[in-house]
């Protein structure tokens, strides 16, 4: 025994070492950059996260066409504030986006990009401008409210609290449910998910319905009616998984955006091919490319958006002036909507955080966002800026989790996106080339990646099971994250109350489930 002690002691004496710190690579600036981003002590390097930032660039540069197009609704039938509402909010997205991302590197150095989030800003000029019938630069009043509240409730540490106190069993199916979330997104996108649904009618006294599945699989039936200009993005999509999946496997260094870039190439030289065959669909495409001079957008941006919250956001004169509408009706529909605009963003962001964190490996040893409330801070100054440039609210965006799949692991990844946004306010034109079945092969690939969380699940224990399943199915059946989170800690506070394990429930987590439930009773 003595023996063997001695042994051991000798073996510790002589143990090598730990080694010293990698080198940070390059010198001068590039050392110093390194040094600041913990880049080579993450082990990463610069080509990867280069790589990364590009990946979650060209996965959410849609919303760049998708939001200005949304907005571009605000001008009705009139096609001149049509064009100058899309120019306008195009460099407002753009530009809210760059200090968004950029804070998110250089404050909270973790590798997520911001942007206006989607179903918020249908939200904002569907509903709020729309049924409400509040002004634009009104609307714009409520973001920049949701805006400070963050800002005021990450300062006090409450935010963070409140992402504490959802279950484990929510917390852990939020990546799961994100993943099939934007998978679903790119099905949609690539035209492979199309809608399903019928409307009962009568015709000549007959009466005639059809039940409706509301989704179903696009038809690749020739005969039916599916054609070349039809078929060929469809066929680019579903091949570039396959091919992502190749080359993951392979474990080929930014195979996901090579893929993206190869099925860019390869859609647009099969729909010229079929061009020239006289296809409808792929002329129709050609036909639509239009090359306009990109400062005219900066033009309409500085006249009808930035600032306008401002300018004329308080004065709800005209609200208040169409009938039916008086003070009263105005303090309920400004608590109704800064509550939906705050819950929806609360839990949006708080929801990406953890899921893309997750899928790229960055949570800390306690399972948790690392520098957590500085990401925080940061969601909550970009949804300011946004609002002052003329977007709706600015949150981080779930295709970030791209990025991460890709390698990106440190803030200079989210520098790179934000280089891509800036360059992107100059290049509206192009910025449309980019075709919505490369950008839905990263949403379906790293929707497959992002759903290894549920093995970690026990599925056997129905007080876990429930709210995790209900997480993970609300998100991509009702289009929102923060959904998904509602019904799962509503579903989890119901069990412990019938299990009569109510002590169990966290104080947070009461005002967080009443809160949602107001959000459901009173906006919905």
């Amino acid at each position: 025994m003595e023996e063997e002690i001695e042994v051991t002691a000798e073996a510790a004496d002589t143990a090598p070492e730990e080694p010293a710190p990698a080198e940070p690579q390059g010198k001068g600036v590039l050392a110093k950059v390194d040094r600041y981003f913990g880049i080579t002590r993450s082990g990463s390097n610069f080509r990867t996260e280069i790589i990364a930032g590009l990946t979650t660039f060209m996965a959410m540069a849609y919303i760049l066409m998708v939001n200005a197009g949304i907005f571009s609704d605000l001008g009705g039938n009139d096609t001149s504030l049509v064009n100058q509402y899309y120019g306008a909010v195009y460099i407002a997205t753009a530009l809210s986006a760059v200090v968004g991302t950029v804070l998110m590197g250089l404050l909270a150095k973790l590798p997520l990009a911001q942007a206006s989030g989607m179903g918020l800003n249908a939200f904002f000029v569907y509903t709020v401008c729309g049924v409400a019938g509040i002004t634009y630069a009104n609307a714009l009043v409520f973001v920049l409210l949701d805006g400070v509240i963050f800002i005021v409730l990450t300062a006090t540490g409450l935010r963070k609290q409140l992402f504490a106190a959802v279950p484990d069993a929510v917390k852990t199916a939020i990546p799961a449910g994100i993943g099939l979330f934007i998978a679903f997104l790119g099905l949609q996108n690539a035209g492979i998910v199309v809608s399903d649904a019928y409307v009962a009618y009568t015709e000549g006294g007959q009466a005639y319905a059809s039940s409706s599945t509301i989704l179903t699989l696009v038809s690749l039936n020739f005969l039916d009616g599916a054609t070349y200009g039809g078929v060929i993005p469809i066929a680019i999509c579903a091949v570039g998984v396959v091919v992502a999946a190749v080359l993951a496997k392979k474990n080929v260094k930014g195979g996901l955006l090579w893929t993206m870039l190869g099925a860019t190439v390869v859609y647009y030289a099969l729909m010229g091919l079929g061009c020239a065959w006289g296809d409808d669909a792929c002329v129709a495409l050609f036909e639509s490319f239009s090359m306009s001079n990109p400062f005219t957008a900066f033009k309409d941006w500085g006249t009808t958006s930035v600032g306008q919250v401002f300018v004329s956001g308080f004065d709800f004169s005209a609200y208040l002036n169409a009938e039916g509408n008086n003070a009263g009706t105005l303090i309920l529909l400004f608590i109704t909507t800064a509550l939906a605009f705050c819950m929806v963003d609360m839990f949006d962001t708080m929801g990406t955080l953890y899921g893309a964190c997750a899928r790229g490996n960055l949570l800390d040893k306690n399972g948790e966002v690392p520098n957590m409330n500085k990401a925080m801070l940061c969601d909550a100054i970009a949804t300011c800026t946004g609002a002052i440039c003329g977007t709706s609210t600015v949150t981080t965006f779930v295709e970030s989790s791209s990025g991460t799949g890709a390698g990106g692991k440190t803030g200079f990844t989210a520098i790179i996106t934000a280089l891509c946004f800036f360059v992107a306010m100059f290049l509206s034109p192009i910025a449309q080339l980019i075709p919505n079945e490369a950008t839905a092969i990263a949403l379906i690939y790293v929707g497959v990646l992002m759903m290894s969380c549920v093995t970690k699940i026990d599925w056997t224990d129905p007080t876990i099971a429930v709210p995790a399943f209900l997480t993970i199915a609300i998100m991509p059946l009702t289009y929102s994250i923060s959904y998904g989170i509602a019904a799962g800690l509503i579903s989890y506070v119901l069990i412990k109350i019938f299990t009569g394990k109510i002590k169990e429930v966290k104080v947070f987590t009461w005002v967080i489930t009443v809160l949602f439930l107001l959000t459901f009773f009173i906006t919905n």
